[in-house]
């Protein structure tokens, strides 16, 4: 179990880095989202969504903020519309990073990590604890990308984390972009109550998972 933390710790700091880097530079930041898709939305909702796909879909390489642009996909799509995009964006990161995990993961991980026995511990951690890991994918920012890697990584069949990778985000996005649908910029408060109701439950989910999983390591 502590040879896949540490893994995922590495994934993590590696998706981190780039969240920092934006951060620093300015590149990309929330109100420069909300200011273009605003700008875009007076002209063409299609594009609207193409973007929100992409900026979804680059969070594997990058780190966005999901929960805003969930909200965003509501407020400038609609409900139903909002959900396609995000739903779009969710499934074009997780997938891609499953499929590249699955052809070179593993190969990587052998490099690191030579001894077949600590390779087994790792597969066989993630077999036990992956499920619900991908389940509360969306507790923490970066956890569905290094998920959907690991998942990949270790081979879990396609079906499997297709499976569980939607219970963990399909509920997300419905909530999140019914939120921004219902919400304006005079009367934001849907949007906030449910970012926070989203952010409180998976928090309190997570960490009641993590403490059963440190029992269960003491047993």
């Amino acid at each position: 179990m502590k040879d896949l933390l540490k893994t995922m710790l590495f994934l993590a700091l590696l998706f981190a880095s780039t969240f920092i880097i934006l951060k620093t530079t300015g590149i990309i930041s929330v109100d420069s989202i909300k200011d273009f898709l605003t700008t875009m939305h007076t002209s063409d909702r299609a594009l609207v969504a193409t973007v929100i796909i992409a900026l979804l879909f680059a969070d594997l390489f990058i780190a966005v903020p999901t929960l805003t642009i969930s909200l965003l996909a509501g407020y400038f799509l609609g409900w139903i519309p909002g959900v396609v995009a995000v739903a779009l964006g969710f499934y074009s990161a997780g997938i891609t990073g499953y499929l590249i995990s699955r052809r070179f993961g593993w190969g990587l991980l052998e490099r690191i990590y030579r001894d077949e026995a600590r390779l087994y511990d790792i597969q066989n951690a993630f077999t036990r604890f992956g499920p619900i890991v991908l389940i509360l994918c969306r507790a923490i920012p970066i956890l569905p990308e290094v998920s959907s890697c690991m998942a990949g990584a270790t081979r879990m069949p396609f079906p499997r984390y297709l499976l569980l990778y939607s219970i963990g985000s399909i509920p997300y996005a419905l909530l999140a972009t019914y939120a921004g649908s219902i919400s304006t910029l005079e009367n934001p408060g849907p949007a906030i109550v449910t970012a926070f109701a989203i952010s409180l439950v998976l928090w309190l989910s997570w960490y009641v998972f993590t403490r059963q999983t440190k029992k269960a390591d003491t047993v």
